[in-house]
This record gives structure tokens, C-alpha cells and sequence, in this order.
């Protein structure tokens, strides 16, 4: 797994695992008696990361926000991937008033946590405590800790202090803000800049949170600045007409004054000095189009958007997105000051996008980020650098896919059986939708709540069969009739899941996080994080369209050799997409039974050559003329693909990195994604080698013999690792039943009693991993794992900075190490022992003992300890007799 190639990543979708995250319901009645007429704003998200996320030990790390609105609700949850936060999950709802594009805005400051919140109708501010101020100490060592919404509920958002209606605003269509930017001054008053459908920004104050508030708000000359006891309006207009109105807006703080700038219907990029209450700076952005401007500026932009970045080095850039039909383009600016506050915008790049409807883009030092929805309503997300892309290339992001639009049922299949398989299986729904469909199932008289995974699965059982019986009116069936009737009752369900997978699947925003560099697509259901992705299965995963040179292969330094990789994984694509999905199916049936991959290959292989009616494996064959050295090339790929090694046994406590049950969800299902895309490759591979001793004979003038004895060696190690692939997938599937532990073994875990306003109490720990691989992860891999890392260095005097992209790529390398079924280690089943997991330890035993020749008296000794707990003692003595003969004094010692 060596080799992380930052020029790509891979969406792994943070599903909840645990039923549905739970909503703390606020109301904020403010008295407004109806919304702004017939105005909709579109559902929007965001992200806020503290400042000190990205310190190593800090109560703050890896610590982030996230926000999604919906008319008149705004829902907040805040996450950490190193500690479980409790109450962290708030819904606030301002009846009739409805949320802005852009009108959530966090900021931190020393001692709070400042959230700003503008609607249609009105602008609220919520002081709340910052992390660093609610425990005594930096250093973290609870597994769970309250989160900043813990004591929301205290909080009187009716206040003046809190919440300000708009009397301009208020029950009027036409003066209902277009949009809105919000920030906190350097002198503690909360401002928010709204864009009125006339043209004017109007900028609202409301003073430091721990002023006195008093007097009455009058709006007085749009040209005037009038400061009252407590509130300070003020539009700044210049001759606006409605094609001034702006669409998007940003500020930025410059030392004692504040910008706001304006992206508008014109085309225009207007920047106003709140301090001095006059426009700067105005830009025509079609000057910057290389062609078609007098067409684009007789229509009104509607879709421009605007994004700022700073940094000390670099100063302040834009990034300016105009959406012009078959010539959307990105803008990138730098903001020059001269002498007599003068400003100029240099030009830094343009670049050009495809054409799809774009949701949301983030601009950094260095790169900017976007996601699209393409016309099939799938997400499409990217990336580019600004500065060094002199290709004009967007680097690719693997999306995860929507699920299956049907569900393929043999003849000799549980059609119940292979529906759970895939809903439950990982990568594919949410909680959230599963529910849902329950619920429309059920015609909405039952809520769940603290659902486990297999809780969940058990529920949607008994009630597709239920509806299913109950429709069963005649006392006798034959067997293939009552099938087709079960494939329709659960084919139904799996619409309506699919349905609300869908609508949850909807992107809204990206956040990346300055301190950690970690990429979030937040959507409507759920939030996806974006991993670096690795060098061997960038490679497999890539169209040919991004691999267009050897300098994209990273796996080789030598560009000979690196043209051979190349085209050897352009050959495996092929195999991919020219293998029928009933052969696909044998395949992966195959490994599930612990058949010889290579004798499967061979069979698969002999049926696309008898149905290749297109000639595609001539084309194949015709390709691998092109790599001068295929035998170096293959074991290149094999070396990359074996993660055979003995990896650091050391359990000393650090800190709680990465220690959260989102973090274990989120390791655990991009394990899971890298080992599906392994056992493709490693399928594709063997069907490739078969190939080569077809026609070995044909190829370059090798001799048959030696290119055969070669081959069939590596179709041994491609054999292995299939398995291995298919064997670490396989583990995270496997679900954990905490009911079997023993009170003993539960003293790791902390069952908490949580409550709150909506749902009933629960002593449902926050803790409880859904999968063995997961529960494997938070109690013994998690801390070898960050040992290793950080192992060479003085952890407790330096402050490392956590960043994402390497970070979470050594953890990934090292998680796969520790579940590899051939290395040394046998964390993994003791692990499960230890836990009593036996039926999941069991068919660990199953999946590894016939093939794996390492640690085969450990696994007979644990096999015995499994039968003896079960109460099977026939079988035991035979497996702990062979174990203990089998076993190292090493292996003995750790049992």
C-alpha cells in the first residue's frame, strides 16, 4: 500500500451506523405572523474546523461543525474523529422565517463559540463556551466528552442580545434579502450584510454579546450611518438599479477595515469599505471571458459565485465562478493595495470547467475545489491547482456510486437473504433511509431510535415479511410462486430505500479544513470524507482520460518500466469492463467458498473467449504486445498489492487520536473500499495472467516455457492475495454482538445515560462499534497503530500538526497490516476471543485455515476455545491438542 498519490482522491461516505443521529428540537417563536411571500431559498450546508484542529493532544483536534438549512430549520452537529462527543446534535427552527444562502456563519474567539444565523426576517447570534474553557486541561484522555451545544437549551434566544426581526423585512416579497454574509468584528459585534432586491447592502450591528442592549431600532436614510443605544443599520447604495442586485457576497477583515465584497446580476465584482462607506473597486468579470461577451451580457447572471482565501504569505485571493452556458469558467484574483486606499484585482489564472450544475467550490493556497451534479443528478467532485496546471486538468475524486437501480436474484438464491445483503452491506445505504422506508412501510406510526445495525436488519425483516404474509390469501404456494412473490414485497422495499438513499445522497456543500487540509462533501443525510487515494488502485480506478502519460504512474521510477505498469493496468480495465456480471458473480462466489481462484480464472477465461463476439480479448492480447516486460510488471503490481509484514506490537496509551466511533466507521468502511477494489484487480489479474499462458508463445518471442513456469508462480501469489482481498472485505461485514460480552469484558466501554427534549432516555453506549472490524480498531489497533506512527518522535513535548491526506493514509496502510490474514500478527482473532465474538471468530477460522499456512495453531487453539464456549466438547480436544503442537512458544505465551 506504499506510495499514496495525493493527484487523486476517494469519497468514503461517513454513514451512521447506529440508527439515526439524534436532534435536540429548539423553536425560536419570534411573533412573525408570515414568511416572505412566495420567496424559496435552496437547502444549503457548511462547515466550521477550529483553528487548533490540527494540533496533535489538543481538545480541539480534528474537532469540526457542520450545518445544513431547510426553509425555517437549521440543523448544527459538531464531530471529532478523536473523541465521542456527547449532545452534539441541535435543530433549530425560526417558524416562518426562512434561512438565507450563506446565512450561517462560526466564528471562534478566546473564550466562545460565536454562531451567527441570518433569515429572511431576522438575525440571531449564539454565544456558546469554546472547547479549550470546558475541561481543565488540554490533554484528552476521555473516550467521550460534552459537545458546545451540551447546554444550548439555557440559552434565551428571544433576547435582544440573541435574536433582532428586520422591520424592513418583514411579511414583504419584494424586500426579503437575496443573500447574506456574516462575520464577527475585531471589537466583538456580530455584523451581518444582506443583499435586498433593490440593490442596496444592508449592514446590521449588533453590539459585543456582553453589552447592554437597550433602545429601539429605527431604519433611517439609506445614505446615512445612524448608531443607536444598541443597533447600528446602514445600507450602502451607490446608483443601484436591480441589475446591481448581488448574488453572492464575502468579507474579509483588513486591519481597522472590513470589505464586502459583491458578485452581482451585471457581471460585476463591486468591493465596498464598510469604514468608509463608499465602493473601491469595481470589476467587469466578462472581461476576464475569452469570447462570446456581448452574448453573455445581455442576460442577468443567477449562478456566479464567490469564494475569498487568505493567508498571511500570500495575502488575499478570489476565486470567482462564472456560470455561463458552455463556458463556465473559474476566476482566480489577487487583491493589490496602492497608496490613498486605491485596490486592484491581478489576474492569476482562468480555468475552465465541464459543464455540469455546480453546487459548491472551496478555494485554497494552492488548489480549487468543486462539486457538480451532472445530469443524471450524480455527484461529480474535483480538484485543480491555480497556479501549476498548465494542462487545465481536474484531478480526479472516486465518488461512491448510488446503489444498484435493481437487485439480481438467481434462481437458486433467498431472494430475503440477497436483499439484506445488500442493503446491510457496507458502502451503500444510510440508516437514515433504511428507516424511512420502514416508516412508509409501517404508514408512519413508529419512530426508531437507538437501532444497532443488526437490530435495524432484524426490524426490516420481521416487516417486509409481515407485509408480505399479510397479503397471502390462498393457503398453498408452490415454491417458485411464493419466490416471486417475496422478490416483489422486497423489491419494493429496496425502491423506496433507494429512493431515500437518493435524496440524502444530495451534495449541498465541500469543507475542507485549513489546520488538517481534511475534504468534507457535506450532503443532506450524511457527511463524506475524502482519502488520499493510493497509487495501485488510482491507477485501476482511473479512465484512460487522466492517465495520458508515464509520468502518472507512481509506482515506477523508471519511465520504461512505468510505461509496461501502464499499460499493463489498461489491460486490466479491459478485462473489467469487457466481464460479464454472471462470471463477475463466480468469481466472487468462488472466494466465498475457498475454491482455487486459479482454477476459476481459467474457466472464466475460456468462457469470454468462446462469447467474444467483439473481439475484445484480441484486443486485449493485442495491448500486452505493447509492455516489453510483463513479468517485472506484474510482480511490481503484486509487491504493491502485499501488505504481508510483522507491524509494530507496542500498547502504549496516545492520547485519543482518531480514537471516535466515527472515526472507526469511517476506518472501517474505507478498509472495506480499498479491499472491494483489491479483489477486482487481484480477479482482473488472474484473468489477465490466464491470458498470457494462452498465447505466452505469441508474445514478444518469449520462450513458452519460461514465460509459463513465471506466470504459473505469480498466478500462485495473485491466488493469495484474491483471498486475502476478499477475506479483509468479508471482516467488515461482520456485525458485533455486544449482548455477548461478559460484565468483565465491558469495562472498556462507557454506557452513558444520554437525554433530551425528543427522544426517551437511552443507555445505549455511544461507543458501541457495529462491526467486529471496528470493535477490533477502537480497542487494541487504534493505539499500535499511532505508536508506530509515532514512534520516532517526542510525541508529549511536540505539537505534530495533524495532517489529513498523510495521516489518514498510515492509518489505512497500518489498519490493513494488522487484519492481513498471512502477517505474524495475531491481534486480530485474539481480538475476538478476548471479546467473545466466537461465531464471527469461527468464520474467521472457515475463511483463513484451509490456504493460510501462518498461524495455524493459533487458529486451531482459538477454534477450540470457541467449540468449549458453545458447549461443543467433542470437537475440543482434537483443536487444542493440534494447536498446542502447532503453536510457537511465542504464539503459546500469547494465547
Amino acid at each position: 500500500m506504499a506510495g499514496v498519490l495525493e493527484r487523486s482522491y476517494i469519497e468514503i461516505c461517513g454513514f451512521e451506523r447506529e440508527s439515526v443521529l439524534r436532534f435536540r428540537q429548539i423553536t425560536l417563536n419570534l411573533g412573525v405572523a408570515v414568511h416572505s411571500g412566495g420567496v424559496k431559498y435552496a437547502d444549503s450546508a457548511g462547515g466550521f474546523s477550529y483553528e487548533d484542529s490540527g494540533k496533535l493532544l489538543s481538545v480541539t483536534s480534528n474537532r469540526f461543525i457542520h450545518w445544513s438549512t431547510s426553509g425555517d430549520t437549521v440543523q448544527f452537529v459538531e464531530q471529532s474523529l478523536d473523541t465521542n462527543l456527547l449532545n452534539n446534535a441541535v435543530r433549530l427552527r425560526i417558524p416562518n422565517c426562512l434561512l438565507l444562502p450563506g446565512g450561517v456563519c462560526i466564528q471562534e474567539t478566546f473564550n466562545n463559540v460565536i454562531i451567527l444565523i441570518v433569515t429572511s426576517q431576522s438575525v440571531h447570534r449564539l454565544v456558546l463556551p469554546h472547547p479549550s474553557h470546558m475541561y481543565r486541561s488540554d490533554l484528552v484522555t476521555e473516550l467521550q466528552m460534552q459537545s458546545i451545544f451540551t447546554d444550548i437549551g439555557k440559552l434565551n434566544l428571544n433576547e435582544p442580545a440573541h435574536s433582532y426581526v428586520l422591520p424592513f423585512a418583514q411579511g414583504t416579497q419584494t424586500s426579503a434579502p437575496s443573500t447574506s454574509a456574516a462575520w464577527i468584528s475585531h471589537q466583538g459585534e456580530a455584523l451581518f450584510a444582506l443583499a435586498s432586491p433593490s440593490g442596496a447592502i444592508t449592514v446590521v450591528t449588533l453590539p459585543a454579546h456582553d453589552q447592554d442592549v437597550c433602545g429601539s431600532l429605527k431604519f433611517e436614510n439609506s445614505s446615512m450611518m445612524q448608531r443607536l443605544a444598541g443597533w447600528m443599520p446602514t445600507a450602502i447604495r451607490g446608483d443601484q438599479s436591480i441589475s446591481d442586485l448581488a448574488i453572492s457576497l464575502a468579507v474579509h477583515q483588513l486591519e481597522d477595515d472590513t470589505f464586502i465584497f459583491a458578485l452581482c446580476q451585471d457581471h460585476k465584482l463591486r468591493m465596498w469599505s464598510l469604514k468608509h462607506q463608499m465602493c473601491l473597486l469595481v470589476t467587469d468579470m466578462l472581461d476576464y471571458m475569452p469570447a462570446g461577451r456581448g452574448e453573455v451580457k445581455a442576460s442577468p447572471a443567477q449562478a456566479h459565485k464567490l469564494r475569498l482565501f487568505f493567508s498571511s504569505s500570500i495575502g488575499l485571493c478570489l476565486a470567482i465562478y462564472l456560470a455561463v452556458p458552455k463556458r463556465s469558467q473559474f476566476c482566480v484574483l489577487q487583491l493589490v493595495a496602492s497608496e490613498n486606499n486605491r485596490y486592484s484585482l491581478d489576474h492569476i489564472s482562468t480555468l475552465f470547467s465541464t459543464q455540469e450544475t455546480l453546487v459548491d467550490f472551496v478555494l485554497t493556497a494552492t488548489d480549487i475545489w468543486a462539486v457538480w451534479l451532472d445530469n443524471d443528478n450524480q455527484t461529480v467532485a474535483k480538484y485543480i491547482s491555480f497556479e501549476h496546471n498548465t494542462t487545465g486538468t481536474w484531478n480526479q475524486v472516486f465518488v461512491q456510486p448510488s446503489p444498484e437501480e435493481e437487485v439480481h436474484v438467481g434462481e437458486d438464491q433467498d431472494p430475503r437473504e440477497i436483499y439484506l445483503d445488500v442493503l446491510f452491506s457496507p458502502l451503500r445505504f444510510t440508516a437514515s433511509a433504511i428507516i424511512k422506508a420502514l416508516q412508509i412501510y409501517k404508514r408512519g406510526t413508529e419512530r426508531y431510535s437507538d437501532l444497532s445495525w443488526e437490530e435495524l436488519k432484524k426490524e426490516v425483516t420481521v416487516t417486509v415479511e409481515n407485509e408480505l404474509q399479510g397479503s397471502v390469501t390462498e393457503y398453498e404456494f408452490c415454491q417458485e410462486d411464493y419466490r416471486l412473490l417475496q422478490v416483489e414485497f422486497w423489491s419494493k422495499f429496496y425502491a423506496c430505500c433507494l429512493q431515500y438513499q437518493d435524496v440524502l445522497s444530495t451534495p449541498l456543500a465541500l469543507h475542507i479544513s485549513p489546520a488538517t487540509a481534511m475534504v468534507c462533501i457535506l450532503k443532506k443525510g450524511f457527511v463524506s470524507f475524502l482519502l488520499p487515494c493510493f497509487a495501485i488502485d488510482h491507477l485501476y480506478l482511473s479512465s484512460d482520460d487522466y492517465l495520458i502519460s508515464e509520468e502518472e504512474t507512481p509506482i515506477a521510477e523508471d519511465s520504461e518500466m512505468s510505461h509496461d505498469i501502464l499499460q499493463l493496468v489498461q489491460c486490466l480495465r479491459m478485462v473489467n469492463e469487457s466481464l460479464p456480471e454472471d462470471m463477475a458473480y463466480d468469481m466472487e462466489k468462488a472466494l466465498e467458498d475457498l475454491l482455487s481462484p486459479e482454477k476459476v480464472s481459467e474457466k472464466v477465461l475460456e468462457g469470454l473467449l468462446a462469447s467474444d463476439n467483439g473481439n475484445v480479448i484480441q484486443d486485449i492480447a493485442n495491448k500486452l504486445q505493447d509492455i516489453n516486460n510483463p513479468i517485472v510488471a506484474i510482480n511490481m503490481l503484486l509487491r504493491e498489492l502485499d501488505l504481508e509484514t510483522d507491524p509494530l506490537r507496542v500498547r502504549i496509551s496516545l492520547s485519543q487520536l482518531y480514537g471516535s466511533s466515527v472515526a472507526a466507521s469511517l476506518i472501517g468502511q474505507a478498509v472495506c473500499q480499498t479491499a472491494m477494489t483489491r479483489t477486482l484487480l487481484c480477479r482482473d489479474l488472474l484473468i489477465l495472467q490466464q491470458l498470457y499462458l494462452r498465447i505466452g508463445n505469441n508474445l514478444n518471442g518469449a520462450p513458452l516455457f519460461l514465460s509459463k513456469t513465471k506466470i504459473l508462480h505469480r498466478l500462485a501469489v495473485s491466488s493469495g492475495l484474491s483471498l486475502s482481498y476478499k477475506i479483509v472485505a468479508v471482516f467488515t461485514y461482520f456485525m458485533c454482538y455486544l449482548s455477548l460480552f461478559r460484565n468483565a469484558d465491558l469495562q472498556h466501554l462507557s454506557v452513558l445515560e444520554l437525554s433530551d427534549s425528543t427522544t426517551p432516555t437511552s443507555r445505549r453506549s455511544v461507543l458501541n462499534p457495529q462491526t467486529v472490524v471496528e470493535l477490533f480498531y477502537q480497542n487494541v489497533a487504534r493505539k499500535a497503530i499511532m505508536s508506530q506512527i509515532f514512534s520516532q518522535q517526542d510525541v508529549e513535548g511536540n505539537q505534530t500538526m495533524l495532517h489529513w491526506p498523510q495521516m489518514i493514509s498510515s492509518v489505512l496502510t497500518l489498519f490493513c497490516q494488522f487484519l492481513w490474514p498471512s502477517n505474524p500478527s495475531f491481534l486480530f482473532p485474539e481480538c475476538l476471543m478476548v471479546n467473545c465474538q466466537y461465531a464471527q471468530l469461527q468464520e474467521c477460522v472457515r475463511l483463513v485455515g484451509p490456504w493460510c499456512q501462518v498461524n495455524v495453531g493459533s487458529y486451531r487453539f482459538v477454534l477450540g476455545h470457541c467449540y468449549l464456549a458453545s458447549g461443543e466438547g467433542q470437537k475440543v480436544r482434537i483443536c487444542i491438542t493440534s494447536g498446542v503442537i502447532c503453536c510457537d512458544r511465542n504464539q503459546r505465551s500469547r494465547i
